[in-house]
């Protein structure tokens, strides 16, 4: 399912050779300084596989200036494989998943700085809520803080009343509360760091 994403996420990513000027200038006081938005990756809802991340997320931000931006997250999901499992062989492969799956509530508090044009770096800190589910059974629950650290760039659609913005990540856990055994013994054999992935934001100004 992620790679067929991840295929979705480097084809937009090329549309940033497209002759934009995305970056709002710092003397530009007619940008909208307000936006809403979400993630197309929860097109994978609709996908018909074994990993469904069944995904709700909305994003509001505010930019304080023109190259600066403030947002805060709004997540829910699930996953049955540990998350630190780099792309290959054993991705979502069988027997290398949990006993069940982890289900995810958090809010990320997001910094976004506009570096050239429409190029942007961005940190995202959230603090998420967990359920540990096996058989459909709500076995226990945990906490983590799950951070992103992205590049990305910014486009402008229709006179910038919309966007879309690819990127690519590094997602790291720095903290992780105790799991039930079952759980632990897989998500122990992977790192609690990710690289290479891939976003596709977009968002409505107003």
């Amino acid at each position: 399912m992620q790679k067929k994403i991840l295929c979705c996420a480097l084809i937009l990513m090329m549309a940033n050779t497209l002759h934009v000027k995305a970056q709002y200038a710092k003397q530009d006081s007619t940008y909208k300084k307000y936006f809403i938005g979400s993630t197309l990756f929860m097109l994978a809802n609709l996908i018909p596989d074994n990993n469904s991340p069944a995904m709700v997320y909305v994003n509001l931000g505010y930019r304080i200036t023109g190259k600066d931006v403030i947002s805060l997250e709004f997540k829910t999901w699930k996953y049955a494989w540990p998350i630190g499992i780099p792309y290959g062989k054993s991705f979502e492969a069988e027997g290398e998943g949990f006993p069940g799956y982890i289900r995810e509530h958090g809010v990320s508090l997001n910094y976004q700085r506009f570096l050239w044009k429409g190029l942007f770096a961005q940190v995202d800190v959230m603090p998420a809520f967990q359920t540990f589910v096996n058989d459909g059974n709500k076995i226990d629950k945990g906490f983590q803080i799950f951070n992103t650290y992205s590049i990305g760039y910014h486009i402008k659609l229709f006179k910038d009343r919309f966007f879309v913005q690819p990127s690519i990540a590094m997602t790291h856990r720095p903290y992780q509360s105790k799991m039930p055994d079952s759980f632990k013994q897989v998500d122990d054999r992977w790192p609690r760091v990710f690289f290479w992935q891939p976003g596709l934001h977009f968002g409505y100004n107003f």
